[in-house]
């Protein structure tokens, strides 16, 4: 398992091969306004199932640790804007652009505004220029009569 930021590990699991990235909270119990914002997560996640935002496989908790469960996703709109001091072509932004567009619009069809889009929570796999939505925490939904 390598540990990919403070509280993000990528985890392969053999014999299948299935990569995923572990999201690993403090002990929750004793802040009830962390806990809050933990679980408002999961709930989104597990209410927003789309291609174009991160999929919660499990969460868990253990030794009173939580632990989210998510698919793999290698890289993040950050980290492709510093590769690219120059700046992204014009094309594979758009793709980016169409993309963020389509993941925002699901969620406000589902009441759900999401309340902190930046480059951090944009991720992206270089392989096929996909983008996901991640990082619910300060999601709120909406109510149904918006």
């Amino acid at each position: 398992m390598g540990q990919l930021s403070n509280s993000y590990y990528r985890l392969l699991i053999l014999p299948f091969t299935l990569i995923v990235a572990i999201k690993k909270f403090k002990e929750s119990d004793e802040d009830e306004i962390a806990k809050k914002t933990i679980m408002r997560e999961v709930k989104m996640l597990r209410l927003l199932k789309y291609k174009n935002i991160v999929l919660l496989k499990e969460a868990f908790k253990r030794k009173g640790r939580l632990y989210l469960v998510f698919e793999y996703v290698e890289r993040n709109l950050l980290e492709v804007l510093e590769d690219n001091a120059v700046g992204i072509d014009p094309k594979r932004l758009r793709l980016f652009i169409y993309q963020i567009i389509k993941g925002v619009t699901f969620c406000h069809k589902n009441y759900v505004v999401h309340r902190d889009i930046k480059p951090e929570n944009l991720l992206i796999n270089p392989k096929d220029n996909s983008l996901k939505i991640c990082d619910f925490g300060f999601s709120r939904p909406l109510p149904q009569t918006f």
